[in-house]
């Protein structure tokens, strides 16, 4: 045995329809296509969603919602995070830049601040954004707030 004389088993490939041979064929004349219309011609596709004239999903579902295009998409940090943070890394300040070197924040990420959590150490945070929460539980440690 050499890939010489190697065949699928038995049964395992069908030869396909030859189309459009001739009336002797039994597959002459419309090409297995019906008759007329649209589908029977060359160069017909059927538009995404079609569902034979019958009124499609995405117009029979009602519009609806709203896009603002002015909305400031912030990733949001709890102080409890914050709190590790300067605990593990021995740090007093703590930036947008420091996040980002820590992986805590993407490239373009802006940065809010969120009050879940206890802080012990006394930190200066800057951020873009800081929730009441956040302002209150980092001043009432001695830490100060610095908005970007």
């Amino acid at each position: 045995m050499d890939l010489s004389n190697l065949k699928p088993a038995e049964g395992a490939t069908k030869s396909e329809k030859r189309i459009g041979r001739g009336q002797g064929s039994g597959r002459g004349g419309t090409s297995t296509r019906g008759h007329k219309g649209a589908q029977s011609r060359s160069g017909y596709k059927r538009r995404k969603g079609f569902e034979g004239g019958q009124m499609p999903l995405y117009r029979r579902v009602p519009k609806g919602g709203f896009k603002n295009i002015n909305r400031v998409e912030y990733t949001g940090l709890n102080i409890d995070v914050l709190q590790k943070l300067a605990e593990t890394s021995n740090l007093t300040v703590i930036t947008p830049d420091v996040l980002k070197e820590h992986g805590l924040l993407g490239k373009k990420d802006l940065l809010k601040v969120l009050g879940r959590g206890k802080l012990s150490a006394k930190i200066e945070v800057t951020a873009n954004a800081f929730s009441a929460k956040a302002i209150q539980a980092i001043e009432s440690v001695g830490g100060t707030v610095i908005k970007l």
